[in-house]
């Protein structure tokens, strides 16, 4: 099976390495193409204003200016435009990738890019804890866990239009408490501030963030499995239609 790994962290990311060890142990054909840079929040964004440059590190790893979007597509069409990927893993992204983080994440858009040409993809997240007041990833519950998560879901016939999304929680190996297949949940928008900040020139400027605290928790949902210390799996679909409205609509204005 040929397999590429990409990211939104960057090329260098740690989670990239951790991701490239877990491919590994699941095919020796493994094709890595992640941005040059960190581009976390990019989205489902394509570069269309400027160039993209591709530099090659060795025959099996190469870097892009550009979005994850931007690296699938230069994997898939270019790079390996012969013999395209049969699986797409994207990740191991610093931090986790629930609820509405899904339509930021440039972690899911690599795979959701993956979707839309037709390709199994995983997206793959590791929630981050705080350790003597700093951000800490345990990169050995992926490197446990993922191997398997990944095999299940490839034994599975799903639709290679719909995107797994797979989130680890922030504990121990050990101390997982299974696997829960979950449904997108919705954080406390209040949640959500603002910080107003002045630079040495007494300019404002301003950084978006959530609180560290737990939004009310919703049975089924990704965040709730992830407090429970379950690894998620969210199935997602490029196919935004609400067809209930659809139909409400349709019936109303037909």
């Amino acid at each position: 099976m040929r397999i590429l790994i990409t990211n939104d962290d960057g090329i260098n990311a740690k989670g990239l390495e951790i991701l490239k060890a877990i491919a590994l142990g699941i095919s020796p054909d493994v094709w890595t193409v992640a941005p040059e840079t960190n581009q976390s929040g990019t989205a489902h964004s394509m570069t269309l204003h400027t160039p993209l440059r591709l530099r090659t590190i060795d025959e099996r790893t190469h870097a892009v200016t550009g979005t994850p979007t931007d690296c699938v597509i230069m994997a898939v069409r270019h790079i390996l435009k012969d013999q395209p990927p049969q699986l797409i893993l994207s990740g191991v992204n610093h931090g986790s990738n629930l609820a509405e983080d899904v339509t930021y994440s440039g972690t899911v858009a690599a795979a959701m890019e993956g979707a839309l040409l037709g390709i199994h993809s995983i997206a793959l997240s590791q929630m981050m804890g705080f350790e003597d007041g700093e951000r800490r990833a345990i990169w050995d519950t992926p490197l446990a866990h993922a191997p398997q998560v990944i095999q299940k879901l490839l034994a599975q016939s799903w639709n290679p239009h719909v995107l797994m999304n797979v989130n680890f929680p922030d504990t121990a190996p050990e101390n997982v408490a299974g696997i829960a297949v979950t449904a997108q949940g919705i954080r406390d928008q209040a949640l959500l501030n603002i910080d107003s900040r002045s630079d040495p020139w007494g300019t404002p400027y301003f950084w978006f963030g959530f609180e560290r605290r737990m939004s009310t928790l919703v049975p089924g949902t990704d965040l709730a499995a992830i407090a429970e210390n379950k690894i998620s799996i969210t199935p997602l679909s490029v196919d935004l239609t609400d067809r209930s409205a659809a139909e409400t609509l349709a019936a109303r204005l037909g």
